[in-house]
């Protein structure tokens, strides 16, 4: 760590010295900080004074701070980049954002996404500022733009892990008649139209309707896709100081299960990429809807008052043969599975933003408070013999080296529940920030959240389809303070240097060796950082070093509580660690006008420090599986403003993945020893089960034109043809997507 704070320290000394010189040649320059600016009556948000000066308005850091006051690094992709790169999954949108990369794509269902070391997936995901159940592939067309806030983010988001939060914020309605549609084509049999429609309804209300329809094969054979998605919204000016968004989502997605190909012991199995090994008859379906509220009102140029409340219903089924887990010689018994997820999520949330003064002292207050009733089912189902009602756990036994194996299928079996875990859970939490500019150049951000979760589980069992009864489980609570305090310093002011502390907690499942809920585990975050703005606003760095210590993780405990050895792996004690170190590099720049470049480096290094050393605990010193060590990104977009040219565009996007560990990480194996002895002993030996994979460059490029009010533009993505893997844990193990084209067209009105 001591080579990236010397590395960190000859950074920050170098900006600030460049800050000075620039700052002594640009006396005349004009710089406007986003904050609350007073001018007679009116309040300026942002004032941009060259025409491609990047814009820092991120929604996800909620309190109305501006980005440089923020002690913290905030990542945004705009549309422009969204419309350029012609993304079609949230997975291509992330390429842009360094530290955050996709870790498995669990039987193509949907996309797991991993930062600092830390999976974003289960907590960490939100849409327009609410969590988002992210067992789906997320619809990109009505995407504004993704924002990553980078990090712990307890204070304001309550249950979260502290590796950062994703939030996806759709397009507006506006008071201005305008629109668009288009067609994208591509590689596979892939056809995506698209329209976006928007404009006045009277003087108070505006419109805007999004909707698309994606039908598609894959280069993986039997897999298809086919979706529809429409996204209404209207805003309304209930005064001149209140506003109210209100909001439709609705998405329908029918897939095809696929959990890749195969790994024997330790190695992926060098199949072709197009081999698919599942039941030709799988199939899924996800349907995903929420209706949102966002209520806005401003008493005066100071203060505002925010009210958000969302409704989502979120439901998954599908059936197959999955976990491809062959023998050595290729056999492998296609299990069959079914699963069937439903959960409907009700949020409120309520805050308060102001500005004041306490002599020459400025404060930025934020407070508020949150509620969130989560309501979940997972089915549980069996297939059976209809003759006998004999349960039946495989589908087929084939070979995965022999096609003809695979290439006929039987009938298949009838299926039906046997059990549902119905889990409710809510979370409370109320918070308060405030961001005191002690002086021009030192500010200081102190913030305080409290929140309890309460979790109750219940079970219900059938026979035949018949309901046996339902167990109950005692309720869990967690209650937790997360404190966030932070400092900024700013010599100049194209420059901002930060230190902060968060923490977060993590709830905890199993039980201690007296049987009792096990208290959630609490997580340590220090982060350093410098942001510096060049060329008057063209071109912003950001370099952060953070260290994320988990210093009471939950493992399997040792003995239970008579004193004999546990191999019950629900009963648990709070005895490991794990930490997670590294750095980001962040650039955006805007250089000249139709230029757009977006770069950036980050190094993680996550790994466990502390483990209990009994069965089934992990390895001391072992990276965290699906943590990559490095991650790379860089693209460029250009478009030609002038000449003969004018309208033709080009650009490209590289991206890096690390190398890495898929699987599950290596544990503790204790084996009675034979004959048995009192005390009892045992051998302890080390399971190999990580899978070393090597890390991998893509590189897409763009071609387009634009002439009026049309525009193509074309992309070649994966030009090298580069072959890897997502790998969840070692059962879905999905190759890239290969070498393939995609063209769009578009209108605009």
């Amino acid at each position: 760590m001591k080579k990236y704070i010397l590395a960190f320290g000859l950074f920050v000394t170098a900006n600030v010295a460049f800050s000075q010189t620039e700052q002594s040649k640009n006396d005349v320059a004009l710089e406007i900080e986003n904050d609350t600016v007073k001018k007679r009556t009116k309040t300026i948000e942002e004032v941009v004074v060259t025409s491609n000066r990047i814009k820092k308005t991120n929604t996800i850091v909620k309190s109305g701070i501006s980005v440089k006051d923020l002690p913290q690094s905030v990542q945004e992709i705009d549309h422009e980049i969204i419309e350029q790169q012609q993304s079609v999954r949230l997975s291509d949108v992330v390429k842009n954002a360094n530290g955050v990369y996709v870790s498995s794509a669990r039987g193509g269902a949907q996309e797991s996404f991993y930062g600092r070391g830390y999976d974003l997936s289960a907590n960490n995901m939100f849409k327009n500022g609410f969590r988002f159940n992210s067992g789906s592939i997320p619809e990109v067309s009505s995407l504004e733009k993704v924002e990553i806030l980078k990090g712990s983010s307890a204070l304001l988001f309550g249950n979260v892990s502290p590796g950062g939060i994703l939030n996806m914020v759709t397009k507006m309605p506006k008071f201005k008649t305008g629109g668009e549609v288009s067609m994208q084509l591509g590689s596979y049999s892939f056809y995506k139209p698209t329209i976006d429609f928007y404009g006045p309804l009277s003087n108070t209300i505006a419109y805007r309707f999004v909707g698309s329809y994606e039908n598609s094969e894959s280069f993986r054979d039997v897999v298809k896709r086919e979706r529809y998605y429409i996204n209404p919204s209207f805003l309304f000016k209930l005064s001149n100081r209140t506003e109210m968004v209100l909001q439709g989502d609705f998405m329908n997605d029918n897939w095809t299960p696929d959990f890749g190909t195969a790994i024997i012991g330790k190695t992926i199995v060098d199949l072709p990429r197009n081999t698919y090994l599942g039941g030709k008859w799988s199939d899924g379906n996800t349907k995903q809807s929420s209706v949102s509220n966002l209520l806005t009102h401003s008493f005066n140029n100071n203060w505002k008052f925010n009210f958000n409340s969302s409704f989502q219903h979120y439901n998954r089924i599908s059936r197959g043969t999955e976990r491809i887990q062959p023998a050595a010689n290729g056999d492998l018994n296609r299990p069959y599975g079914r699963q069937k997820s439903v959960e409907k999520i009700v949020s409120n949330q309520a805050s308060l933003q102001g500005i004041f003064n306490t002599g020459k002292i400025k404060h930025q207050l934020f407070t508020g408070l949150d509620f969130e009733n989560s309501f979940l089912e997972a089915y549980t189902f069996r297939y059976f013999n209809p003759t006998n009602g004999t349960t039946v756990a495989n589908f087929d036994t084939v070979n995965i080296f022999d096609p003809s194996s695979y290439a006929n299928e039987g009938p298949v079996l009838p299926s039906e529940v046997t059990r549902i875990v119905k889990t409710d859970t809510k979370r409370f939490g109320m918070y308060a920030q405030d961001l005191i500019s002690i002086t021009e150049k030192f500010k200081v951000l102190a913030g305080l959240r409290w929140s309890w979760q309460e979790q109750e589980v219940d079970t219900e069992n059938f026979t035949s389809s018949v309901s046996t009864g339902i167990t109950t489980s005692p309720k869990k609570k967690d209650v937790a303070f997360s404190p966030k305090a932070g400092l900024v310093y700013q010599p100049v002011s194209s420059v901002s240097l930060f230190a902060s502390y968060a923490n977060s907690f993590t709830p905890n499942t199993g039980t201690d060796v007296n049987l009792q809920s096990i208290e959630a585990s609490i997580i340590d975050q220090y982060e350093l950082g410098v942001k510096k703005e060049f060329l008057n606003g063209k071109l912003t760095t950001n370099v952060t070093l953070y260290q994320i210590e988990n210093s009471n993780l939950a493992q399997t405990a040792p003995y239970k509580a008579d004193g004999s050895v546990n191999n019950d792996t629900t009963i648990k004690m709070l005895s490991g660690s794990t930490k997670s170190k590294g750095f980001e590099i962040d650039i955006t720049a805007k250089p000249i006008e139709g230029l757009n470049i977006l770069a950036g480096y980050s190094y993680n290094n996550m790994r466990y420090t502390k483990t209990s050393g009994t069965n089934g605990s992990f390895i001391v010193g072992d990276r965290v599986a699906r943590t990559p060590a490095s991650t790379a990104n860089l693209s460029f977009f250009y478009t030609l403003q002038n000449g003969k040219l004018k309208g033709l565009s080009f650009g490209a996007l590289a991206n890096y993945i690390g190398d890495r560990l898929g699987g599950w990480n290596d544990d503790y194996v204790w084996t009675p020893v034979t004959p048995a002895t009192n005390p009892a002993t045992y051998t302890v030996t080390i399971r190999d089960r990580d899978i070393p994979i090597q890390g991998y460059t893509t590189v897409d490029l763009s071609l387009g034109y634009t002439w009026k009010k049309f525009s193509v533009l074309c992309k070649l993505s994966n030009i090298t043809n580069e072959l890897n893997y997502t790998v969840h844990e070692n059962y879905s193990v999905n190759p890239i997507a290969p070498r393939q084209v995609l063209g769009s067209i578009k209108y605009k009105f």
